[in-house]
């Protein structure tokens, strides 16, 4: 019997009332600084660059100005910070963190972390999920500097207790392609397929049928044949011998050049994996 891996995620979150939370004290002297009057004016005026990339984790300190330890660690992947729908999501640990958010009297109020509960074997992992969660929840001040350093913004977020986390931001799917693209859901196949390619006589294809689901998650009809699909899916590595459902966003793309595809895809989370080996 083949394993079959199925990965459930709520559809909808509800929101919840939020009593508003005291203006937190001020940082240590010897942190970094947290209050350039213009960089706390560029985050009021535009939250919405929050949810416009995601934030990776360049640094984290102490109200000391000492490194968090089990943020700091180099052999480790960065923890990665997305802003969606009033909700704030963690990754890079052993487990994906989630929790409520706000933009309220210039700080951000961060409630009810929750968690995903797998077990990691590297512990650092799991410490990693719970500094993450404790070091970003409740009131946060942030400044948000989309001009220094070029093209990289960077967020930095100071808690109540003054730990201080800097990230640098990469463009969203949706920023990079204008738009919020439509969810689809595409099953992969265990093994790629001969395909013809303008520029790679002997490309090898990715074999996809689309897949429908209704609002309880439970799949709708059959899916069609296998197709080629001649451009790659953003964040996916396929693994020959898996079979893969995945969720997907499409975007249309402008200014296409002749010899590539006009349709963009980009991975936001597997949702079926199964090995055929």
């Amino acid at each position: 019997m083949r394993p079959l891996v199925m990965l459930l995620l709520p559809l909808a979150l509800a929101a919840c009332h939020r009593e508003p939370a005291a203006e937190p004290p001020a940082p240590a002297s010897d942190a970094p600084p947290t209050a350039a009057t213009a960089a706390d004016s560029a985050a009021v005026d535009n939250p919405r660059a929050l949810e416009a990339h995601h934030w990776r984790l360049r640094s984290a300190a102490g109200g000391d100005g000492q490194p968090l330890q089990a943020l700091s660690v180099a052999e480790l992947p960065p923890l990665v910070a997305d802003f969606r729908d009033g909700r704030i999501g963690l990754s890079g640990g052993c487990n994906r963190g989630s929790a409520s958010y706000a933009v309220e009297n210039g700080t951000l109020q961060v409630e009810d972390f929750a968690q995903t509960m797998m077990a990691c074997s590297d512990a650092r992992l799991m410490a990693v999920d719970a500094e993450a969660t404790r070091a970003l929840a409740g009131t946060l001040r942030w400044q948000l500097d989309t001009v220094a350093g070029g093209d990289t913004p960077t967020l930095v977020l100071i808690n109540a207790g003054g730990d201080t986390l800097t990230f640098e931001g990469a463009p969203t799917a949706e920023t990079r392609h204008g738009g919020p693209g439509e969810t689809v859901f595409l099953e992969v196949a265990p093994e790629r397929m001969a395909c013809s390619h303008p520029l790679m006589p002997d490309h090898q294809c990715l074999q996809v049928r689309e897949v429908r689901y209704d609002d309880n998650g439970l799949r709708q009809g059959e899916p069609g044949d296998w197709q080629p699909l001649y451009e790659d899916i953003e964040g996916y590595t396929h693994e020959p011998g898996v079979r893969n459902v995945l969720r997907l966003k499409r975007f249309q793309r402008t200014d296409v050049p002749a010899d590539a595809s006009s349709i963009a895809y980009v991975l936001d989370m597997t949702v079926e994996t199964e090995s055929t080996q």
